[in-house]
């Protein structure tokens, strides 16, 4: 079904042509029609805001395509994006699991897609199918993890160069050639890869210029092109 942005309306969990191994796809066909049962479908324009943080958590959102930007704001209006979620991914699931407040706001990066699923219906869910509930785990467990890499990186790099160095290398992870080289669009503004690694956006733009000069990466309109993963590698060791 075609929808207002040029997306694809993906309405229907058994026959999704996208299926993965994300953590609410790729179920059984006994899950996966309950889920359809369960979940509500909306399409939602760039800057549109799924929840807030400190908004009483009402349930998750799957998110069929688009990326959005999960971020937490300090009492001093200091902001820190802790994560750009893609595809698959299941929004506002620690809050929901542990009954309490969204802890970060989830804003729309770009037009897109998300299921709804409330927290009662959720739960119920998870009682019917063991096999979910174990997913469940399992991504509340690789939640722990990226959170804990978040305070490593924040907390104990030595300088914006490493912290830069490290954001590149986890960009390039999916797309790495054999050269080393790689290839990611870039959505993000300065302002908000500033966000992520706790530095400024000034601080942010020199180092795009630095690396360039060094030719560690080279940028063709949105696409940026990281020439080299072991050059940057050397970089995060050297510290």
């Amino acid at each position: 079904m075609r929808a207002p942005y040029g997306l694809n309306i993906l309405d229907n969990c058994t026959t999704c042509p996208i299926r993965g191994e994300h953590i609410f796809c790729n179920l059984s066909a006994q899950a996966s029609q309950r889920l359809n049962e369960i979940k509500s479908t909306a399409v939602y324009p760039k800057g549109a805001m799924l929840f807030i943080e400190g908004q009483l958590s009402r349930g998750v959102f799957v998110l069929c395509n688009g990326k959005v930007k999960l971020s937490t704001t300090s009492r001093e209006g200091k902001t820190i994006i802790t994560k750009i979620s893609d595809s698959g991914d299941v929004l506002g699931l620690n809050a929901v699991i542990s009954n309490v407040p969204y802890e970060v706001t989830a804003e729309m990066m770009e037009p897109g897609q998300a299921n709804f699923i409330p927290r009662d219906s959720l739960q119920l869910f998870l009682k019917e199918f063991p096999e979910v509930a174990m997913r469940v785990a399992q991504q509340l467990s690789r939640n722990y993890y990226t959170a804990y890499e978040e305070i490593r990186t924040l907390g104990l790099s030595a300088s914006p160069s490493e912290k830069f160095a490290k954001l590149l290398l986890s960009w390039s992870t999916k797309s790495t050639q054999s050269d080393g080289s790689s290839q990611v669009k870039l959505t993000l503004t300065h302002e908000e890869i500033a966000e992520i690694i706790g530095t400024t956006r000034e601080t942010v733009s020199r180092l795009f210029s630095e690396f360039k000069k060094k030719q560690l990466m080279q940028a063709k309109g949105a696409t940026l092109v990281i020439r080299s993963r072991f050059a940057l590698e050397k970089i995060v060791q050297s510290y």
